[in-house]
């Protein structure tokens, strides 16, 4: 039979872990693969594929985890799982946030971030098809303590095996279970409370409810996965792995969609980094989240952005940082040892070499040299800068804020700004030169009899 194509979904995350081989104060769920946190990457792909309703499963142990899932989906949607006695037990403890629901729910695990929804799709594909139960296989090339699915001829599961309790014989079978499933919501909950916990852990084993869906004559198939996609992290370098993994297939997006990488392996992308076709990107730069990168902006090497945009062809390093806020006009410079947070550069300004511009603005065109400080901090709060249009910042000034330099002005290098300067005004604000003749050769004099200890 086929199944109705747009029936509800629900999703229900497993995060009741204690991920004590992570051996971390951090929970496990909470760690980040690609500057997200691990969970988050699980709810994305609920939230991807339609899921009116996300329960995700928290143990007491870890109020962290639950205070993350409540500040992003609500209360609501947080079910606590206490004691842990398994993955079935732990589905079961999301049963009441579910109350109501009628449609299909899908079970995944929080700890399996690079699980795409056009994977998960398969699996309703298969529920839209007639089966009762649709689940995500892989092929292990070391199936290790994998679940095994035993699958028949025509490709339906026949039967789930943990691994601690396999025989020989299904510990060589390399079709392993990543456990992600859907289901009806009546039918799910009914086969959970049948399941027992007689076997090697003393748990709940939620694939159990495979054995007793087959038993009643219900219809269990499975889509396939690329095993890297389901890898699961217990570990630091599992972590590792994963987010290996993250980053050679974003870079390669990247690449394919039309971004230039000198040396890929060399650059760390986070989640939502966006870079577009054009655009140009040296060996070891790091894209904190919240980047983007318009069509042909060049980073050079060794540069660090975070929060920050880079507009058309803008020019970016090397050594230089972009921090939250920064936002860097067309055509605009910033150079080597430049730091630049929440500012505003205009288009074709420049600030080459050796400057730090913290909170406000770079009118187009301005040059600001070497050596520049934007002075924004008194100690308790922050105070904004202003540079207009066409103006020329002397090297080594500090413009203590908040001030701002009209257009076209000039300020003379090393001088302190403390006032407002008028357009196509030249602004000094250092002390007047004297010259002491002869001084420095008696200095010398003295020291030299002293260092003689006359």
């Amino acid at each position: 039979m086929t199944g109705e194509p747009h029936r509800a979904r629900a999703c229900v995350i497993l995060a009741a872990g204690k991920g004590e081989r992570m051996k971390s104060p951090t929970p496990k769920v909470l760690h980040q693969v690609g500057g997200r946190a691990i969970i988050d990457h699980a709810i994305d792909t609920a939230e991807a594929l339609g899921c009116e309703r996300i329960a995700v499963v928290v143990g007491a142990h870890a109020p962290l985890v639950r205070r993350h899932v409540a500040q992003r989906l609500g209360e609501g949607a947080v079910a606590v799982q206490d004691p842990p006695l398994g993955t079935g037990h732990a589905v079961l403890a999301a049963r009441p946030a579910l109350a109501g629901f009628d449609g299909d729910v899908l079970v995944i695990f929080a700890d399996t971030p690079l699980i795409s929804a056009a994977t998960v799709k398969q699996v309703f594909a298969l529920r839209d098809a007639g089966a009762d139960i649709a689940g995500l296989a892989f092929e292990a090339a070391v199936p290790g303590a994998y679940g095994r699915l035993l699958l028949g001829d025509d490709g339906a599961v026949l039967r789930g095996v943990e691994a601690k309790d396999a025989t020989g014989e299904e510990l060589a079978v390399r079709t392993c279970n990543s456990g992600v499933l859907a289901a009806p919501a009546g039918l799910l909950f009914e086969l959970l409370a049948k399941v027992g916990k007689d076997n090697a852990q003393g748990e709940y084993y939620l694939p159990d409810i495979l054995a007793l869906a087959i038993g009643d004559g219900r219809s269990v198939r499975v889509a396939f996965a690329d095993e890297a996609e389901v890898m699961g992290i217990n570990s630091q370098a599992e972590l590792a792995a994963v987010e290996d993994v993250f980053q050679r297939r974003r870079r390669a997006e990247l690449m394919a969609a039309g971004v230039t990488m000198v040396a890929p392996q060399t650059v760390r992308l986070s989640w939502d980094t966006a870079i577009a076709a054009g655009a140009i990107v040296e060996p070891f730069v790091v894209f904190a989240p919240g980047v983007a990168v318009e069509a042909g902006a060049q980073i050079r090497a060794f540069s660090h952005l975070e929060g920050a945009r880079v507009r058309e062809r803008a020019l970016i390093g090397p050594y230089a940082r972009l921090r939250p806020g920064a936002d860097i006009g067309e055509d605009a410079h910033i150079g080597n040892f430049v730091e630049v947070k929440k500012v505003n550069v205009g288009k074709g300004a420049k600030a080459n070499h050796l400057a730090y511009l913290g909170d406000g603005s770079v009118g187009a065109g301005a040059n600001i040299g070497a050596g520049t400080i934007f002075c924004n901090y008194d100690g308790f709060d922050k105070f904004e800068t202003h540079v207009g249009e066409g103006a020329f910042v002397g090297s080594n000034t500090a413009l203590v804020a908040p001030v701002t330099v009209g257009d076209g002005a000039y300020t003379g290098s090393g001088s302190v700004i403390t006032r407002d300067v008028p357009g196509d005004a030249l602004a000094l604000g250092r002390a007047r030169q004297t010259d002491e003749k002869g001084w420095a050769m008696a200095f010398r004099a003295r020291k030299m009899r002293e260092r003689a200890g006359k």
